[in-house]
């Protein structure tokens, strides 16, 4: 498996495809793979290594509800527990009836943000959390689905900080990153020490984006009653992803992660080690199917987790999430693999595709 994905990985670095690349990939406690090959920072040559954390946008969305079914498992709330009984505030303008079940499935109806939202805003979290709690639903919570790319993390994160008192920063190291040996290199909000480890983001081209004319005839950039799914000014471009206010804040839409520390939480799932088999296989399982009211396209939602990610990772038995830059984490219960893939040139799927059905074959 080592050689085979190394080989990969160096022939896409020495044709230009991508800058710098972490994949990792384990099997029952196993690390079956841990490869790297590339640079950290195309700037100063600095080598990507196996501990170069990454920004790697909504790949984040499976750590957040990973915490999210640990403390499931562990009777703080349950998947039915309506939001607003632990944020009152949440059940305003008709959505006292969304429950934890609808957030992890992106049922909530709540998928935008105000259409100004700015980065500032995103690192705001008071700010941005009664924004969602204020937001009129797009669907009645729990009859729809749609995609909810930042929304996701601040009703999560506000549920466990509700149920906990803490942010989820600490109850992730408390609970996930620690017990599982990847402290360090598993981060919503990065210790400012540790910024210049990371990974330096950056892109191919610049990043097209629709006119206004147009963009709410496409159902990802329309305007519900002053909300967006995707706001114009904080789009998750190479700018917006090396932003020292964004690394530093808590946003669990996203995260910062190694590939090995991704794939390590994915192996906990599969392995009992963070949740018993049964929970596995109802967060594993579709919770939700149909037409995305978000990205305008058919979706099977788990808990938490898309299930069948892209063209090349497409079997019902994988579950994961991938990130807009082009990165993706996932295991297959299938083959008993927990694979984290992470770079840092934001592109297509491409690399996730062939990398990941490349992995997938060789277990066979």
């Amino acid at each position: 498996m080592q050689k085979i994905v190394q080989d990969i990985a160096d022939e896409l670095v020495a044709s230009g495809a991508e800058r710098g690349l972490q994949v990792a990939v384990y099997r029952r406690g196993e690390l079956l793979a841990d490869v790297v090959a590339g640079v950290a920072d195309a700037a100063t040559g600095r080598p990507f290594t196996s501990s170069t954390p990454v920004y790697a946008t909504s790949t984040g969305k499976g750590v957040t509800a990973a915490v999210v079914h640990v403390l499931a498992e562990r009777k703080v709330f349950s998947y039915d527990t309506p939001i607003a009984e632990l944020w009152p505030e949440f059940g305003a303008r008709g959505k006292e009836r969304a429950t934890v079940r609808h957030a992890l499935s992106h049922q909530a109806g709540v998928p935008g943000v105000p259409e100004a939202t700015t980065p500032e805003d995103l690192c705001d979290w008071d700010l941005m959390c009664a924004a969602v709690a204020d937001a009129e639903p797009w669907w009645e919570p729990g009859t729809r689905c749609g995609y909810h790319p930042q929304t996701f993390g601040y009703l999560l994160g506000e549920v466990v900080r509700r149920a906990t008192g803490k942010r989820i920063s600490q109850v992730l190291e408390e609970e996930v990153a620690g017990p599982l040996g990847v402290s360090g290199e598993l981060f919503f909000a990065v210790p400012e020490a540790e910024l210049g480890r990371l990974a330096r983001i950056e892109e191919v081209a610049p990043p097209v984006t629709p006119p206004p004319s147009l963009r709410n005839g496409i159902p990802f950039f329309r305007v519900v009653g002053g909300y967006t799914a995707a706001p114009m000014a904080a789009m998750p471009d190479a700018g917006f992803s090396n932003r020292r206010d964004v690394l530093t804040a808590e946003i669990p839409a996203g995260g910062t992660m190694t590939a090995r520390a991704v794939a390590r939480v994915y192996d906990a799932l599969l392995t009992d080690e963070l949740v018993p088999p049964a929970r596995l296989r109802e967060l594993s399982a579709p919770a939700v199917r149909g037409l995305d009211e978000v990205t305008g396209v058919e979706a099977a939602w788990g808990l938490g987790y898309a299930i069948g990610l892209t063209p090349g990772l497409a079997a019902p038995t994988v579950f994961g999430m991938p990130g807009s830059g082009g990165t993706v984490a996932f295991a297959d219960t299938r083959t008993g693999l927990a694979v984290g893939i992470l770079k840092n040139r934001i592109g297509d799927f491409a690399t996730v595709d062939r990398i990941g059905s490349a992995v997938l074959s060789a277990a066979l």
